[in-house]
């Protein structure tokens, strides 16, 4: 999605520990991960802003991780199934500098995504395509699994994984980015 808009940058993936802590809320828990991620990768570009995210499907209250197996995935999909659930995304933009005090700027946003109903073979066809494994409730709305979304209230690229208007709008205001000129 930043490089769509033109944006300059270098990837550079962490692993930070994913597992919900007891009592964690899901805005806490997206945010802390995205956090633990975006220091990991600070440490590796002193001086550099780091943008990291975290999303999470919550059902009930219940934070929903990725599905250890094609098993797990259909349970995931069968209980998302004709329901209504939250997805959370966290972000951090942050910066260490030896010559300045760290910057830390992150935000939590939460947008309601209702599944159709779906069958048991409906469910079975995409497990089969792998592509639930990998995700945050075992699906991807940018993906095969878009056929299953019946509405959505907010944010549909913090579905995908990144809610690009607050980001942007928190890069603005850092005068990390500007408009382009005509």
């Amino acid at each position: 999605m930043l490089a769509e808009l033109g944006l300059d940058f270098t990837i550079d993936a962490a692993q930070a520990d994913e597992r919900v802590t007891p009592g964690e809320r899901p805005a806490d828990f997206v945010l802390r991960v995205a956090r633990d991620k975006a220091a990991i990768v600070a440490g590796r570009h002193p001086g550099a802003w780091t943008l990291a995210a975290d999303t999470a499907v919550v059902l009930e209250g219940e934070i929903l991780g990725k599905p250890a197996d094609p098993p797990e995935a259909r349970r995931m999909l069968a209980r998302l199934a004709g329901r209504r659930h939250e997805v959370w995304t966290g972000f951090c933009l942050t910066r260490t500098s030896p010559r300045s005090p760290e910057q830390i700027h992150s935000q939590a946003v939460k947008t309601e995504v209702r599944f159709s109903p779906l069958t048991p073979a409906m469910i079975d066809a995409y497990v089969r395509t792998g592509d639930p494994l990998d995700k945050a409730g075992a699906y991807g709305i940018q993906s095969l699994a878009g056929f299953m979304v019946e509405t959505i209230s907010g944010s549909y690229s913090n579905v995908v994984g990144l809610p690009l208007s607050e980001v942007i709008a928190r890069l603005l205001a850092l005068d990390l980015i500007a408009p382009a000129a005509a």
